[in-house]
């Protein structure tokens, strides 16, 4: 295909969540996301695609594992905030947003959030001008909030009460 707006038209045409990855240690960072998905139960496996020039490629590539925060539908502001390459660089970057360190990874989990991961990579992939990279879930946690946020045709939704219910479940 030549036409690169065409297809980002075309694709956004399809709802995705929307999620924030981060990563500890000396190259910690945060970068909204949303081509994330779950790939498989058994064993539970997650993937995520991030840009080759990002910087959270590198912080990835570097440290070799990262966090998930599934945004809830409140947390527009954290997507918006996370997507701005304006904003510090390092541990800074997180003063101004309420997290809690990963018990497994030390990255940071955002508070408030629908559910949290932490993965290490299991492999990564090439993926044209993206790297694919497959996360092992060390530690998966949901959440009470009662709405998530997606992303569809450019702009930010949220989508309605969860079927479970605000009990929250933890698997280690």
């Amino acid at each position: 295909m030549d036409n690169n707006g065409h297809f980002r038209e075309v694709m956004a045409q399809l709802a995705t969540g929307v999620t924030v990855l981060t990563v500890a240690g000396t190259r910690a960072h945060g970068m909204t996301a949303n081509a994330f998905t779950s790939v498989s139960l058994d064993p539970p496996l997650v993937m995520c695609c991030v840009g080759r020039t990002a910087r959270m490629h590198a912080a990835i590539g570097s440290t070799r594992c990262f966090a998930v925060s599934i945004l809830s539908g409140e947390q527009e502001h954290l997507a918006r905030y996370f997507s701005d390459k304006r904003r510090a660089n390092g541990m800074a970057q997180f003063d101004s947003v309420s997290w809690t360190p990963g018990p497994c990874t030390g990255a940071p989990l955002l508070n408030g959030a629908l559910a949290w991961l932490e993965c290490e990579v299991i492999e990564a992939y090439d993926g044209g001008d993206h790297s694919i990279f497959l996360g092992g879930v060390l530690s998966a946690t949901r959440g009470p909030g009662p709405s998530g946020l997606t992303f569809f045709r450019g702009a930010f939704q949220r989508v309605g009460q969860s079927a479970v219910g605000d009990r929250p479940v933890s698997s280690s």
